[in-house]
């Protein structure tokens, strides 16, 4: 042991989830900008480290400053099949793996388990992107057997995330979507989809496009302890206006609800929607399957501490008395009597605010491959 370091200490995992960061001597740490307070080991792991004090320490260890690192991903399909009856779609796209928005309540860090990574801080940080995606969409869609179904952007990570800035990956997709007439919705919470609102405008002139903006909340503070690194209520406001003044059908998102945190603003968030030009509204009850949960604890430990207790009880009481109840009858909206009350809710406001009222599918029937480099246009289409 050496006077003045941290030395680490291994420690085998069962098969429940372990943290890291639960050693007393080791608290868990808010990070500028960062959603997730720890780096949660992923239930696949099987030996994780924690450090601890010697007592030897003269001055207090600076804060390591996280920076975000984006590495490619080789994949070898582009397009995700979707069998759940509760999804309202057939196929998806994620462009990027990981998310630097950071929200913590983020249904998809569980994922970054799979490439032994942490759903905490890793999935923050630690990102990867999919620069064949564009190449490996042309050949799915030029397949003989395609069966052309819309195809959603941001199913899972953000499409618009500011990695997207640098890599322009969502765009490329959706300029060989422009090209093939293939119909996309896309799901964001960020003003970067304005980047590309002449394409978007273009393909929804042939009811092609259809878009969703998430908004969680319209409390600026709490927007940066639940989302870090997103664009703010009055961003996301304002980007409604813009698509919607464009000519591109836009819904609103107010996912998720949250339990004595935002769900007392869902119907301010319907109506501030409804305002900028959205005619259509969904919501989504708090999900937090596998390490999501811990994770999700240790945010209200570190924010709202008064309020755990009161929060997670009424999180059980909408899941069958569980964290989470993945069956596809209620995952989304729970069950029990407050799950009851918020969904009687949206029902009445959505109504009060006259949403939901016309749902236009969009058209595939114009899905036409364009000819290869080389090919000539036939001249009977």
């Amino acid at each position: 042991m050496v006077p003045g370091r941290l030395n680490c200490t291994f420690i085998q995992l069962s098969n429940e989830l372990t943290l890291a960061n639960d050693h007393p001597d080791n608290p868990l740490q808010k990070h500028r900008g960062r959603g997730a307070v720890s780096n949660l080991a992923g239930r696949f792991a099987t030996n994780i480290s924690t450090c601890e004090s010697d007592g030897w320490e003269l001055e207090e260890t600076p804060q390591r400053r996280l920076r975000t690192e984006a590495l490619p991903e080789r994949a070898k399909s582009i397009i995700a099949s979707n069998r759940s009856p509760d999804i309202p779609f057939d196929q998806s796209i994620n462009p990027y793996r990981g998310c630097e928005h950071g929200c913590i309540y983020c249904y998809a860090r569980p994922a970054h388990a799979y490439v032994d990574l942490s759903p905490g801080l890793d999935f923050e940080t630690r990102l990867f992107f999919k620069p064949d995606g564009p190449a490996l969409l042309e050949q799915a869609l030029r397949k003989p057997g395609y069966d052309c179904k819309p195809i959603a952007l941001g199913s899972n990570t953000d499409p618009y995330q500011p990695l997207e800035r640098q890599k322009r990956i969502t765009r490329q997709l959706l300029e060989v979507m422009h090209r093939f007439q293939q119909p996309v919705t896309i799901v964001t919470k960020s003003q970067l989809i304005l980047d590309d609102l002449p394409l978007l405008a273009e393909m929804a002139r042939d009811n092609l496009c259809q878009v969703a903006i998430s908004v969680t909340t319209l409390d600026n503070a709490l927007k940066r302890q639940l989302e870090p690194r997103t664009a703010g209520p009055a961003a996301r406001l304002h980007t409604i206006e813009a698509l919607s003044d464009a000519g591109i059908p836009v819904a609103v998102m107010a996912a998720p609800m949250i339990p004595a945190i935002n769900d007392s603003e869902l119907e301010a968030i319907l109506a501030a929607a409804r305002d900028a030009g959205a005619d259509q509204a969904a919501y989504i009850l708090l999900r937090l399957p596998h390490e999501v949960a811990p994770l999700f604890r240790q945010w209200l430990q570190e924010h709202y501490p008064d309020r755990l207790s009161h929060v997670m009880s009424l999180v059980r009481q909408s899941r069958g008395g569980r964290d989470y109840d993945s069956n596809f009858a209620q995952r989304q909206t729970g069950t029990g009597v407050f799950a009851q009350l918020l969904q009687q809710r949206f029902r009445i406001a959505c109504r009060k605010l006259d949403l939901n009222r016309r749902r236009q599918s969009l058209d595939c029937s114009r899905f036409a491959p364009p000819p290869c480099a080389g090919e000539q246009q036939s001249l009977f289409q």
